[in-house]
Formats: structure tokens, sequence, C-alpha cells
């Protein structure tokens, strides 16, 4: 009986601990919603704050209707392309998860990774706070964005190996390489590319780094990879061209192989939204032409568009997992 007691005691004593550090908690999580709000505000700010108003009216009131509406379409199919990547990388990680739960991640991670700059990092973590909620674990997590990169990686050498081999002309123009260089750097991309739907194929076995393992995807997970790497690329690849040809008669594989092109730099560089290095990128690879315009109505669309809409949703999110967490400890 006494035992009882002291067990009893202890319990309550636990629990008295518990709600007395909840507030702290409760305060700790409103503080990163509040900074993850407020860092959205900046970047949509400090984005917009480049351009006077008058720039931002004559660039959009420049833009074919018509052309601005399938820029808004292509940026749509890239993002919902995108959640797709999550989709494959759950089942990756052997954790799967109901679509529409992996598309709330994918979106808002990327809608503000995008903007924030080191994507990699940035969508890492708001995508932790999410599956952390649904039972993944860090390696997990992990795991699932360097899938995502890796999808990443493989849509660019894709992508950019078919624009380089049809178009080896272009290559010239952009980088001066000569035809010769440019088919031999897109023979080597697919096959890089290839290379990987191979060993996913054949390869079988774990590799050990640090307490984690990693193994290579199915073959099917790897086609899955390849296509929605490319598809994503080609549809914001879509979405530049259409800013674009309301300002220029522009090709549309020069403007595949210059975003390719701004992307790789964006990587390399780790500029937020690639400000600033799409912009250079484009206005060198089409000379002659006034299109820093149709790039800011691109910048627009595809970046500012999402940023504000993951910021509100990421909002929304978050409130409404509170006031779940919050009914449970009242249940």
């Amino acid at each position: 009986m006494t035992f009882s007691l002291v067990e009893d005691r202890r319990r309550e004593a636990g629990t008295a601990a518990k709600q007395d550090a909840r507030p702290w908690r409760r305060w700790v999580a409103w503080l990163a919603i509040a900074c993850g709000i407020g860092l959205s505000a900046y970047l949509l700010y400090m984005t917009v704050s480049g351009y006077s108003f008058q720039e931002i009216k004559t660039s959009v009131l420049a833009t074919k209707p018509q052309r601005l509406a399938m820029a808004l379409l292509f940026m749509a199919a890239s993002y919902a392309c995108l959640t797709f990547n999550d989709f494959l990388a759950l089942h990756y990680v052997k954790r799967p998860l109901p679509y529409p739960q992996a598309a709330l991640a994918s979106f808002i991670s990327l809608s503000l990774g995008h903007s924030i700059g080191f994507a990699g990092l940035s969508s890492g973590a708001i995508r932790y706070r999410f599956y952390l909620r649904w039972g993944l674990t860090a390696e997990h997590v992990t795991k699932l964005v360097l899938f995502c990169g890796t999808t990443v990686a493989l849509g660019l050498g894709t992508l950019g190996g078919i624009a380089l081999l049809l178009r080896p002309d272009i290559a010239r123009a952009i980088g001066g390489l000569s035809e010769g260089a440019a088919l031999a750097l897109g023979t080597a991309c697919i096959a890089a590319c290839l290379s990987y739907v191979a060993l996913a194929a054949f390869v079988r076995g774990t590799a050990r780094i640090w307490k984690w393992t990693f193994e290579m995807p199915s073959l099917r997970l790897a086609l899955g990879q390849i296509a929605v790497g490319t598809v994503n690329f080609t549809f914001v690849a879509s979405c530049l061209f259409q800013a674009l040809a309301s300002a220029a008669e522009v090709d549309f594989l020069q403007v595949v192989s210059a975003y390719v092109l701004a992307n790789v730099a964006t990587l390399v560089t780790h500029v937020p939204g690639g400000l600033g290095v799409i912009e250079s990128v484009v206005t060198y690879a089409v000379p002659g032409a006034r299109l820093l315009g149709a790039v800011l109505v691109f910048r627009f669309v595809y970046f500012l568009v999402p940023l504000a809409t993951g910021g509100l949703v990421f909002a929304a999110s978050e409130l409404t997992f509170r006031a779940r967490d919050a009914r449970k400890r009242t249940d």
C-alpha cells in the first residue's frame, strides 16, 4: 500500500512538472512560428523592395494576359509536380504517408525554401517540423532531403542534357562551348542519369555513414525521380518562357538552357531565389532584348506568389496543429 502511494505521488509530481514545462514549450513553439512567418514577410519585402512600384506595374501590365495566365498555370504545375518528390521520398524511407500530408509539407517547405536560400537546409528544417509530428525520425528526414536533392540534380541533368543534344549551338551563345563540346557534355549528363538508373536496378545492399545506413532506391523510384525532376524543371522553364515571350521572340530550348545554367549558378552561390543570378544569365543568354521586366514577372509568379501563399498556409497549419494538440491535452 505504501509503495503504491509513493508511486502515485511520483506520477503526480511528474505530471505537475510536465505541466509546468508546457508553457515554456508553447512559448518556444509560438516563437518559432512567428519567426517563420516573419522571415517569409521579410523575404517578400526584400525581394519587392529592389524594384519600384512603377517598375512592377509596368512589367505586369506589359505582359499579355494569356501569357501571364499560362505562367501562373505552369507555376502551379511545377509546385504540384514537386509534391510527388516528397511522396516518392517517403516511400524510399519506408514511411509512406497519405498524399495530402506529403503535399502540405512539400509546398510549404519549398515555397519558403526557394526564397530563403540554402534550399536543402531551409526546406529540410521545415520538413523536419512537419514530418516529426507524423512519426518520422531525424534519420528519416535526412534521407528524405537527400533523396529530394538527388531528384533535383537528376532533373537538371536530364533536361540540360536533352537541351544540349537537341540544340548544341545554344551552348556556344551562352557558354562559348563548341558544338562538339556541347554534344559531349549533353551525352555525359544523360549517361550520368542512366548510370543512376542502372545502379538502382542492379545494386543492392546498404552503406553505413556514422550511425545511419543508406541504400539505392528501387528501379521504380529512380525512374520516378527522373520523371518528376525533369517534368518539374520543364514546367519552370515553361513559366519563364511565357514571361519572356511577352517581351521578345525567344526560342524555348534557348530559355531551357539559360534556366538550367541559372539554376546551376544558384545552387553554387545559394543566392535566395536566384536573386540577380537569373536576371544576369537570361539577359546574357538572350542579348539585345529588354527582358529584365519579363524576368521580374517570372520572379513575381514563381517565387513571390508561392512565398506569400506558403507563408499563409504555414501560419494556418501551425494554428491548426496547435489547436489540435491543445484539445488532446484537455481530453
